[in-house]
């Protein structure tokens, strides 16, 4: 059983564009959501509407007036999303251009000397800004080596290098190779526990889809999605900043507003589409949470899209009617280990006698898009560790139905018995 009845997940899927089907391939089931997830119909309908508009924001017009107002409820959409009730939002060019811009700001506004600490699970976008303006601001690095078994960096393992002169963390939400989620707040408060004032960035781009953010419970400085991640499109990121952060020397206009991150006129429409997800969330939470309260029903979508997901990965892995799971398979391994509290809608694996190209390559001749990861600069921290080259992954979101995993298995039962 999975968290939507049938009428609820026909609405769903139905709120997507392209559930179903390529523009350019035909017919085919999206296992690729970590790559991007699909995108509201909404979403589609805000982009061309906004583009169409010639007018810029900041002028005395009616024009500008409601693209201000615009922006406005868009950033109260996403205090209420993210559950942030101090500090600002802003967009930016990406999630990686946002993640090298806090961390630069971090890292050359903090006191001179000292260190910052990360973790070798991390995505590269954080972990290569993190070191570069480490050396560039002569701050020595700390690299807090992850749980090969089980994919993740724990509290305890920071704990262990941090000092006192830590002038800045990171840490990464949820991994896209492995789809294992790590607990911000707890290793936040062991960050704290020893450096009380190290800025703290939190990369949430593979977290976003999967609901249940709480950056009121996080005693963090940043946080940063990648909306074509969460349901929106390409072409910006969003990012939310502390008080403290934004207190730091930033770059910007000479005499221009002092607590200002937005360089140059950003897209209404960025700010308009990110609104829409709000807004799905909204709905999706008011069907199990009849609450008033927007906040509670945001909670309750992401509680159910949390037990839907789950649903689904238990049936990838452990097998669904008389098919065998992905765990079941000769030769297997599953990354971050097959029984993993803590895999947000995203499973990893390998074959010992079929290449992983092999295996990308026939499940997307039966129309079932999934990816290969290599162990090359953006996988290679969690790969060669293990002692493989590539793997398959197989990512999923709550539009995803479990007719959908049976298919999968179907097509994976054959090629593992070739």
């Amino acid at each position: 059983m999975t968290a939507f009845n049938p009428d609820l997940m026909s609405e769903i899927r139905g709120r997507f564009a392209h559930v179903e089907a390529c523009p350019f391939q035909g017919p085919r089931i999206f296992f690729e959501n970590a790559g991007g997830a699909l995108t509201l119909q909404t979403a589609v309908e805000t982009s061309a509407t906004f583009a169409a508009i010639p007018d810029n924001q900041g002028r005395d017009n009616p024009a500008a007036h409601a693209l201000m107002e615009v922006i406005r409820r868009a950033k109260d959409d996403m205090a209420v999303f993210f559950n942030a009730p101090g500090g600002q939002f802003f967009v930016g060019e990406s999630g990686t251009e946002l993640t090298f811009r806090l961390i630069r700001t971090a890292v050359m506004g903090a006191p001179d000397g000292g260190a910052v600490i990360g973790s070798t699970v991390e995505h590269p976008a954080s972990r290569s800004a993190a070191r570069h303006w480490a050396e560039k601001a002569g701050k020595r690095y700390i690299s807090v080596p992850h749980d090969n078994a089980t994919g993740a960096v724990t509290p305890g393992a920071y704990a262990r290098l941090m000092t006192p002169d830590v002038r800045v963390a990171t840490i990464l939400h949820t991994s896209p190779v492995t789809g294992i989620a790590n607990d911000v707040a707890a290793i936040t408060a062991a960050i704290r526990a020893v450096s009380p004032q190290a800025f703290v960035f939190v990369d949430g781009i593979q977290h976003a889809s999967h609901g249940r953010i709480d950056i009121a419970g996080y005693d963090i400085d940043g946080y940063v999605v990648s909306p074509y991640k969460v349901f929106s499109r390409h072409g910006y990121g969003v990012a939310w900043v502390s008080d403290r952060m934004t207190a730091l020397p930033l770059e910007q206009l000479d005499n221009g507003p002092r607590a200002n991150w937005e360089m140059g006129t950003r897209d209404t429409g960025a700010y308009a589409t990110f609104s829409d997800v709000v807004s799905y969330f909204d709905w999706l939470g008011a069907a199990h949470n009849d609450s008033d309260d927007r906040r509670t029903r945001i909670e309750a979508a992401g509680q159910a899209i949390h037990a839907h997901e789950q649903a689904l990965t238990n049936a990838m892995l452990h097998g669904t009617g008389n098919l065998p799971g992905l765990s079941e398979l000769p030769g297997v391994t599953i990354i971050g280990g097959t029984d993993n509290p803590h895999r947000e809608g995203l499973v990893c694996f390998a074959l010992d006698h079929v290449p992983a190209a092999d295996i990308v390559s026939r499940l997307n001749d039966q129309g079932i898009r999934t990816h290969i990861r290599k162990a090359d600069h953006y996988s290679g921290n969690i790969l060669t560790p293990l002692g493989l080259e590539t793997a398959v992954r197989v990512s999923l979101c709550h539009y995803n139905s479990l007719a959908e995993v049976t298919a999968l298995l179907t097509a994976m039962k054959e090629i593992a018995a070739d």
